[in-house]
């Protein structure tokens, strides 16, 4: 008698195709926020509103903060989402 168990290495691979993809696009886009930041905050002839514009995208962007209990909500360690 064979044991029931489920082969589920497909599924797992194409999830972590899937989740390599989302992490390399959005490195990709972080790293073009941060170039744009640099190039802002390097020209002098760049305006004071365009520099505040790119600071306020790196702020909202890379310094917002976000609960432990949220990230392990939406990563699935709790059955039910926090309130």
């Amino acid at each position: 008698m064979k044991p029931f168990l489920e082969n589920e290495q497909d599924y797992l691979a194409a999830q972590f195709h899937i989740n390599d993809s989302h992490i390399v696009q959005a490195s990709h886009l972080a790293f073009l926020k941060i170039q744009s930041w640099k190039f802002a905050m390097n020209t002098p002839t760049i305006s004071k509103r365009y520099r505040d514009e790119a600071e306020a995208l790196i702020r909202q962007s890379f310094c917002s903060y976000v609960p432990n209990s949220y990230i392990l909500s939406e990563e699935g360690y709790y059955f039910a989402p926090l309130n």
